[in-house]
């Protein structure tokens, strides 16, 4: 069975539909041989259910109480001093509460002297409308005339390289804004591909100024301080992931990654239609790729980025980037990783102590009824030599008592909170 026929089964709305609607059906399916009891219906949650209170207010914003939630994934409303923000997923929320007082850190930048200095100097310049660039930014740049390419020479590898809607303009990329936008992320810990629209507009805007009006990181942040920089802990994965994010371009993250994919022996017609997908940024790509390496001897790590195709939308994105570290994670914890297979429309990994593991990222599921024959058939069709009988679940969230029980009764060993134990970027 296809996702596409497991979307059929399960039902059509749009919310991230590539991955929500599995959720239910993940855990409803168990309910197939095993004793019934009632089944759950998703209900809305209150923040303070699931998030600690420094989590639900804090410097600039704050997180409404009501919660959506879809018996798989939590779709949170965020009220902030830079407007309203929705996100989708516990991870996606973490996730912005790092990029809030980026954007408050990047806005004190413009009230300093260095930022006025740089607006001068770019009214100055050749380039007419730069000083617009930096005191109006926009969230991507457009509009600019093609024939400034060129006055500059570093762009041939972006003209001749296929294009992401998420990376910069080439342009951009020609001004070296792009590299300044790496500075800045570095020093602030926010993600230069977000789909944030007002992270982007402000560090275009001080890009801009770097670029043509000649503010420098050091300068910039003299009106910041200290504690306006958020600090946080990185692992080692996430250390080199984020110094390759912060270091190269896009064009030259995609040959790292090409790299990477040529050597796991992924066909490279797969890796590219991979690679050209319009919904991974060189972000997503970049984890993803550096996840699946770590898996060595692994078979099947094809048929891992085969399925991920199917995401349409920045969730499903993120949704199989979590997917690809929490195997990782249990390769490097528990036991390693032999083979990927796709099985009634999922990933399974067979481990080396002979269990079937399926990696799941789900916020919080409950019990339901619908699809509930998926996992039966998975279970029932699941079958390897070297398999020992144990299935596996692991799941970043949580699950409800009820599905906790029954998937028990399954014989299916469920793991929650797995961002807890190993390295997960959200």
């Amino acid at each position: 069975m296809r996702y596409t026929n497991v979307f059929n089964l399960i039902g059509s709305r749009r919310l991230g539909k590539s991955i929500w609607l599995i959720g239910p059906a993940l855990l409803a399916a168990a309910a197939v041989g095993a004793q019934a009891e009632t089944y759950e219906r998703p209900g809305n949650r209150s923040a303070s259910q699931i998030l600690a209170p420094n989590q639900i207010t804090g410097l600039h914003y704050r997180v409404r109480d009501e919660v959506v939630s879809y018996g798989y994934m939590h779709h949170y409303t965020v009220d902030s001093d830079f407007g309203t923000f929705e996100v989708t997923g516990d991870g996606a929320l973490r996730k912005l509460l790092t990029e809030i007082p980026a954007i408050a850190a990047l806005r004190e930048i413009k009230k300093g002297d260095a930022f006025f200095n740089a607006v001068g100097s770019a009214a100055k310049a050749p380039i007419h409308f730069g000083k617009n660039l930096i005191t109006h930014p926009v969230d991507t740049i457009t509009g600019v005339p093609k024939g400034i390419f060129r006055i500059f020479g570093n762009v041939a590898e972006s003209v001749t390289t296929k294009h992401d809607p998420s990376e910069d303009s080439r342009l951009e990329q020609a001004l070296f804004v792009s590299t300044w936008k790496r500075d800045y992320c570095a020093k602030f810990k926010c993600d230069v591909y977000s789909s944030n629209k007002v992270l982007q507009k402000e560090l275009n805007s001080v890009g801009w100024a770097a670029a043509i009006g000649g503010l420098t990181v050091s300068a910039a942040l003299m009106p910041v301080g200290g504690a306006a920089v958020a600090v946080f802990k990185a692992s080692r994965m996430a250390d080199a992931v984020n110094e390759s994010l912060n270091q190269e371009p896009p064009s030259r993250l995609r040959l790292i990654n090409q790299k990477k994919f040529d050597e796991m022996g992924i066909p490279e017609a797969l890796s590219k239609r991979y690679l050209d997908h319009p919904h991974f940024t060189p972000r997503h790509d970049t984890i993803i790729a550096t996840a699946l390496s770590h898996l060595s001897g692994a078979r099947g790590r094809d048929v891992f980025l085969k399925a991920a195709l199917i995401a349409d939308d920045e969730t499903g994105a993120n949704f199989f980037m979590n997917i690809a570290q929490v195997l990782r994670g249990y390769h490097s914890t528990v036991s390693p990783i032999a083979e990927i297979r796709e099985v009634g429309g999922f990933t399974v990994a067979r481990t080396a102590n002979g269990a079937a593991l399926i990696s799941f990222p789900l916020d919080h599921g409950v019990w339901s009824s619908r699809a509930d024959r998926v996992l039966s058939a998975m279970k029932e069709n699941y079958t390897d030599p070297k398999f020992n009988g144990r299935f596996e679940l692991w799941v970043t969230g949580t699950v409800s008592p009820l599905a906790r029980r029954q998937l028990a009764a399954l014989g299916f060993t469920v793991t929650e909170n797995v961002y807890q134990r190993i390295e997960i970027m959200d």
